[in-house]
C-alpha cells in the first residue's frame, strides 16, 4: 500500500489545468480506509500473483470509488467528507462534475499500463466496465428510492448490491485475474465481495446515525436530513405498527421540524423497535455469508487469513 501512496503522490504531479487536477490530487491524497485497494492487493497475494502489476488496478478501483464520492456528494448536498469540506464546497459545482469525470477516465486508463498478457487487461477491463455501470445503476436506484414511498427491504438491498458491493466483488476478482486463479475461485472471491460490500454498506447506515463524528470523518445523520431510506428506516417501518407507521414517517420527512429534533425522534423509534440491534444482526449475517463463500477459493487456509479478519472487522466498524 506504501507504494501505491507514492503513486497517488507522483499521478497528478504537473498536469494542467489545476483547476481540473487540483480536485482531484485533493480527493485521492486524503487519509481514507483504502479498503478497496486494499482488498486488490489482499487477493493478489492470496494467489501467489504479481505484486508489482496490483498497483495499477488498485489504483483504478481507488480512483472510481473517489470518483463516485465526488459526484455523490454533490447529488446528496454533503457538506464534509473524511473530516474535510467535500469537492464541490472548496471549489464549486461545475468543478466538481468536471473533476469527477476526469477522474473516472483516468481510473480507466490505469489498466492500460498493466504490464501482463493483452488477454489479462481484457478481462479485468470487462469487471471494472460492468462494475462502473453497475454503481451508476445503484446510485439511479437509491435517487429514485428518494421520492418512491414504499420501498422494501429486497428492493434496498438490491440497491446496494449494485452501488456498493459489486465494486467490492470487483477488485477482488480483478485481483484474482490478475493472479491467474482459476475460475471456480474467481468466482467465489467474487461472492465474498458482493457479502462483504452489502455488510460494508448495512454498517455505513448504522454508522450514519450511531458514529461519533470525529471518527466517522462526516456528519451523522445525514442519511435522515436527505430522507433516505435506508436499512435502519426501511426496518423500522417494517416492524412498526399499523398506528406508529405514519408518525415515524411525519418525522423521517418533515420540512417543518428542526433537525436536531426529528433526529433524536427518529432514533427514539429506533431504540422503540430495537432498529439499531436488528441492522447488527443482518451485518453478522452477510459478514457470514462473506466467510462461507471464502471457504470455496481453493487456496490453502493459511493464506485466507488476512482476508478473513478483514471481513470480520466489518461487524466492529466505527468509521
Amino acid at each position: 500500500m506504501e507504494e501505491l501512496e507514492k503513486y497517488f503522490n507522483t499521478v497528478f504531479e504537473g498536469k494542467e489545468p489545476k483547476t481540473l487536477y487540483d480536485p482531484i490530487a485533493y480527493t485521492i491524497q486524503q487519509p481514507g480506509k483504502r479498503l478497496r485497494p486494499q482488498m486488490v492487493y489482499h487477493v493478489v497475494k492470496m494467489f501467489d500473483g504479481d505484486v508489482s502489476q496490483a498497483k495499477y488496478v488498485a489504483a483504478a478501483f481507488e480512483m472510481l470509488h473517489n470518483f463516485t464520492l465526488i459526484h455523490d456528494d454533490i447529488m446528496d448536498k454533503a457538506p464534509i467528507r473524511r473530516g474535510k469540506p467535500t469537492v464541490y464546497q472548496k471549489w464549486n459545482t461545475n468543478c466538481a462534475i468536471l473533476s469527477g469525470d476526469a477522474l473516472a477516465i483516468m481510473a480507466f486508463q490505469q489498466l492500460l499500463k498493466l504490464g501482463v498478457d493483452a488477454n489479462i487487461i481484457l478481462k479485468i477491463s470487462d469487471v471494472f466496465a460492468k462494475c462502473t455501470l453497475e454503481i451508476c445503476e445503484g446510485q439511479q436506484y437509491d435517487m429514485d428510492f428518494e421520492t418512491q414511498e414504499d420501498v422494501t427491504i429486497e428492493e434496498y438491498i438490491r440497491m446496494i448490491y449494485l452501488k456498493t458491493a459489486v465494486m467490492f466483488a470487483g477488485c477482488m476478482k480483478a485481483g484474482s485475474i490478475l493472479a491467474g486463479a482459476d475460475e471456480e475461485s474467481q468466482e467465489a472471491i467474487y461472492q465474498v465481495g458482493i457479502n462483504m460490500g452489502i455488510a460494508f454498506q448495512l454498517a455505513d447506515d448504522f454508522l450514519d446515525v450511531y458514529a461519533d463524528t470525529a471518527v466517522f470523518g462526516k456528519s451523522v445523520g445525514g442519511d435522515i436530513r436527505d430522507n433516505k431510506k435506508t436499512f435502519l428506516y426501511l426496518k423500522a417501518i417494517q416492524d412498526a405498527s399499523p398506528e406508529e407507521k405514519p408518525e415515524l414517517r411525519h418525522y423521517y420527512e418533515s420540512s417543518d421540524m428542526p433537525f436536531e429534533e426529528r433526529f433524536q425522534k427518529v432514533k427514539d423509534f429506533y431504540a422503540h423497535l430495537e432498529t439499531a440491534e436488528k441492522t447488527q444482526k443482518a451485518i453478522h449475517e452477510y459478514v457470514a455469508k462473506s466467510l462461507f463463500q471464502l471457504e470455496k477459493v481453493r487456496i490453502p487456509e493459511d493464506k485466507k487469513t488476512v482476508l478473513r479478519e478483514l471481513i470480520s472487522n466489518l461487524e466492529q466498524r466505527s468509521k
